[in-house]
C-alpha cells in the first residue's frame, strides 16, 4: 500500500513546501518541459515519462531554432538586469549572474548555445552590447546604452557644458579686454602728466614786451518795451515748477517700480535650477522607452544622483527604476495635500495646497516650514511644487 499525500498542516507537508521554495539543483531541471525537479529519482521518472519524450521528438526536429530562442531570452533578460540594476558602471560578470539567476523563473544557461559565464561574456564583447575585459579577479562587465532617448540626452548634455565653456571664455576674453584697456588708459594718463609739467620762463636778452590791448567800442543796450512782466514771469515759474515736479514725481514712481522688478527678476532668476528632484516626492514616469506597463505610473523618489537622475520605487508593480527627471513629472495632490517646493527661492520647504488653477497651470500655497512659515504663495506653476511622500505611522 502507497504512501499517500500528507495533509496540509502536517510537518511532512510543510518541508514539502520548504522544499519547493526558493531554487534547486540545475543538474535535475528539465528546460523542454520547463519542470524542476527535486531530486535524482524525480528527474529520472521525468526523463522516463511520455510527456518527456514528445518534447524531445520536437526538439530534434528543429534543434537549431529552440537553441536560438532560448539563447535570444537568455541574453535578453542578462542585459535588462544589467541595464536595470547597475546602468553603465563597470561590475563583475559573475555579480550580474547570480542576481539574475536568484530568480527560480530564470532560463538556465545549460539550455543555451553557452556551455560557460566566459563564453558568453565574450560573446557580449564581440557583439559590441557591452565592453569587457579580463582580470585576475574575473570578468567585468561594461553595459553599451544604446537607447535612442539616452543617446539624445547625452547629447543635450554635452551642448549645456559645451554653452558652459563658450560661456565662461567668453567672460575671461571680457576681464581680459578689460585689463588691457585699463592698462592703456595708465600709460596714457602718464604721458599726458609728463607733458603738462611746468617749465621755468627764461626770458632773453634783447627781446622786448609787446603788449596788445584791444578796447571794444561801448555800446549803448537797446530797452525793450515794458510789458506785464509779473503776471507773464509768475505764470512760467509755475509752468516750470508744476513740469519739473511731475517729472522728477515721475522719475522717481518709475525708478521705485524699475528697482522691485529688477530685484524681483534678479532674485528669481538667481534662484531657479534646471534642476529639480528631490527625495521622498511622489514623481509620475512620462517615458515610453521602458514599455508601456510603466508609462503612467507613480513612485517615490528614494535616492538623487547627479542631480538630474534618480531611484524612483513605483507603488505598483514595486520595483525600482534608474530614471532621468525628463522622463518623470511633478504630481499634485487634492486642495490641502502636503507638497514640497522643488524650484525657486522656497526650494525644498513643505507647504500646504489651498488653490489649484488648472486653466493655468499654477497653485496656491502656504509654507508650512522654513523661516518664512505661514506665508502664501501665489501662481506656482506646476512644475515647481512636487507631491510629499508621507509615511504610514
Amino acid at each position: 500500500m502507497g504512501k499517500g499525500r500528507a495533509e496540509p498542516g502536517t510537518p511532512k507537508y510543510i518541508a514539502n513546501k520548504i522544499k519547493s521554495k526558493g531554487l534547486q539543483k540545475l543538474r535535475w531541471f528539465c528546460q523542454m518541459c520547463n519542470k524542476q525537479c527535486r531530486d535524482e529519482n524525480g528527474f529520472k521518472c521525468h526523463t522516463m515519462s511520455e510527456s518527456h519524450q514528445r518534447q524531445l521528438l520536437l526538439f530534434a526536429d528543429n534543434a537549431g531554432r529552440y537553441l536560438s530562442e532560448f539563447s535570444y531570452e537568455f541574453s535578453k533578460g542578462f542585459l535588462f538586469l544589467l541595464k536595470r540594476q547597475f546602468g553603465t558602471k563597470r561590475v563583475k560578470a559573475n555579480k550580474v549572474y547570480q542576481e539574475y539567476i536568484s530568480d527560480r523563473n530564470h532560463l538556465h544557461m545549460n539550455a543555451t548555445q553557452w556551455t560557460t559565464l566566459t563564453g558568453f561574456v565574450k560573446w557580449l564583447g564581440k557583439t559590441g552590447k557591452c565592453v569587457v575585459d579580463d582580470t585576475d579577479e574575473g570578468w567585468y562587465i561594461t553595459y553599451v546604452d544604446r537607447d535612442p532617448a539616452t543617446i539624445e540626452l547625452e547629447e543635450k548634455m554635452r551642448k549645456k557644458e559645451k554653452a558652459e565653456k563658450d560661456e565662461k571664455e567668453r567672460e575671461m576674453e571680457f576681464l581680459q579686454r578689460q585689463i588691457r584697456d585699463g592698462k592703456k588708459k595708465e600709460s596714457a594718463e602718464k604721458t599726458t602728466e609728463d607733458n603738462d609739467i611746468l617749465k621755468e620762463f627764461v626770458r632773453e636778452e634783447d627781446s622786448k614786451l609787446s603788449l596788445n590791448l584791444k578796447m571794444d567800442i561801448f555800446k549803448k543796450p537797446t530797452v525793450a518795451p515794458i510789458k506785464n512782466v509779473l503776471s507773464t514771469a509768475s505764470s512760467d515759474r509755475m509752468s516750470i515748477t508744476s513740469k519739473s515736479s511731475s517729472r522728477r514725481s515721475e522719475k522717481r514712481k518709475l525708478s521705485a517700480l524699475e528697482e522691485i522688478i529688477q530685484e524681483e527678476t534678479k532674485k528669481k532668476n538667481y534662484m531657479r535650477k534646471d534642476y529639480w528632484l528631490l527625495e521622498n516626492i511622489v514623481v509620475k514616469v512620462t517615458t515610453k522607452t521602458l514599455g508601456q506597463e510603466y508609462t503612467g505610473k507613480k513612485g517615490i523618489v528614494i535616492k538623487v544622483m547627479d542631480k538630474y537622475g534618480c531611484m524612483v520605487k513605483l507603488f505598483e508593480p514595486k520595483i525600482k527604476l534608474k530614471l532621468d527627471q525628463n522622463h518623470v513629472e511633478t504630481v499634485i495632490p487634492n486642495i490641502g495635500g502636503r507638497v514640497l517646493v522643488v524650484n525657486g527661492v522656497h526650494v525644498g520647504q513643505e507647504a500646504e495646497l489651498i488653490k489649484l488653477d488648472q486653466d493655468n497651470f499654477c497653485v496656491d500655497v502656504k509654507l508650512k516650514s522654513g523661516p518664512a512659515t505661514g506665508k502664501i504663495i501665489t501662481h506656482l506653476s506646476f512644475e515647481d511644487v512636487c507631491k510629499k511622500h508621507i509615511t504610514d505611522s
